[in-house]
């Protein structure tokens, strides 16, 4: 890093909640926050906003005539924003924006193209409720940012390269403060038909623990546990230092490997390995006393990062957690989530483990963690930080 960057704050969405007492203490319960509905007529596991940030959610839907158009990912991200201010008042107005998504506004999308097969016409909001660059282009009008405002997609690693690029920006001294981050509303039919028909969500009726029916980082699983979660999580980078700051990006890495399929990923992750190694690069192995990884819960995946941490780390292995059994994968947004937990386990000085288990092992201390996401593509970023 040629110069430190500072996360000033983060705010976040999720079925762990939205404030930061009650993720904590959601953690800390060690249940999954994962629950059963029907979708499709069939029984399917999802990670859900609660009730009372559903109820959030509509009342900022309900706050102006044009927000009542736009897609649960832009209000969430939205949420978020608004929440990321108060906690963390921004010292300028020409903050950047890069707020990204994998599958963007799924519900409008779905709805208007529904529309479309049964009436051979659409809304004449289809299309810009439903572009990619529609997230940042409203965070940026509801936060009244006067500087530069974009988005991405680059699957479920796409808030960790928004974070790469908000420290590019960082770094070329283009900018002061970077609002980073992604969201996903993918409890949808057809986006969970399309994870159904590569085989890797989790199958209610064959669930074996419906306590924890995701069993991501059980590598004596046989069958994949993937489960979707809906959520946003944003946070503004900074280059100044203060006591409010709750972390520092101390490293970043980004690694790619040549696919197979479209999905694949090879039996020892070698994008992982290389977006690890560059991450900590400036600092021993064994100081690293925490991965959170990116696990979502497939057989394949989860034995892939593993390996790959093996690889990396050695005889100096460090602890391993992920939060995917309690949440849910929520995609672009994914990062972010994993990343929060890192910063409270570093605030509250406690590891947060997987109940299901047994022998993991436990850090020594808590200084430095880093966070994995990785995604379809054979793209992987990792993002090492502390206090």
């Amino acid at each position: 890093m040629q110069h430190p960057i500072y996360i000033k704050g983060i705010s976040t969405v999720s079925a762990l909640g939205s404030h930061p007492d009650d993720i904590w203490t959601n953690y800390l319960s060690q249940r999954s926050f994962l629950k059963s509905k029907e979708i499709d007529d069939i029984p399917t596991f999802v990670g859900e906003l609660s009730n009372t940030d559903k109820e959030r959610v509509e009342q900022l839907k309900q706050s102006d005539k044009l927000y009542a158009e736009l897609d649960n990912s832009v209000l969430y991200a939205m949420l978020c924003g608004r929440d990321l201010i108060l906690k963390a008042p921004l010292n300028t107005t020409d903050f950047g924006i890069n707020v990204g998504s994998s599958r963007g506004a799924t519900t409008l999308f779905e709805n208007y193209h529904e529309q479309y097969i049964k009436s051979g016409q659409t809304s004449t909001l289809s299309s810009p409720t439903t572009t990619l660059g529609n997230i940042s282009s409203w965070l940026a009008q509801d936060l009244q940012s006067k500087g530069p405002r974009f988005s991405h997609s680059i699957t479920c690693s796409t808030a960790f390269h928004a974070i790469l690029n908000g420290v590019a920006w960082l770094q070329a001294q283009m900018a002061e403060e970077f609002i980073v981050g992604g969201s996903e509303a993918p409890l949808t039919p057809f986006t969970i038909a399309q994870m159904r028909a590569m085989k890797i969500y989790a199958e209610v009726g064959q669930v074996k623990n419906p306590n924890y029916p995701n069993q991501a980082l059980n590598l004596n699983k046989t069958r994949n546990s993937m489960i979707l979660g809906e959520g946003s999580g944003l946070i503004t980078l900074s280059k100044i230092q203060s006591e409010q700051n709750v972390g520092e990006i101390k490293g970043i890495g980004f690694g790619t490997e040549t696919l197979k399929h479209s999905a694949s990923i090879s039996k020892d992750a070698a994008c992982m390995q290389a977006s690890m190694r560059m991450a900590i690069k400036q600092i021993n192995p064994k100081d690293i006393d925490v991965v959170v990884c990116h696990a979502p819960g497939t057989v394949k995946g989860d034995q892939a990062e593993i390996n790959a941490i093996k690889d990396v780390f050695g005889e100096h292995m460090p602890a391993v957690t992920s939060n995917k059994w309690q949440l849910g994968h929520t995609f672009g947004a994914s990062g972010i989530l994993s990343l929060e937990m890192a910063l409270l386990m570093l605030k509250h000085q406690k590891f947060i483990g997987v109940p299901f288990i047994e022998n993991q092992i436990q850090p020594k201390r808590i200084k430095n963690i880093l966070v994995n996401a990785v995604g379809f593509g054979g793209n992987s970023v990792s993002i090492l930080v502390s206090l």
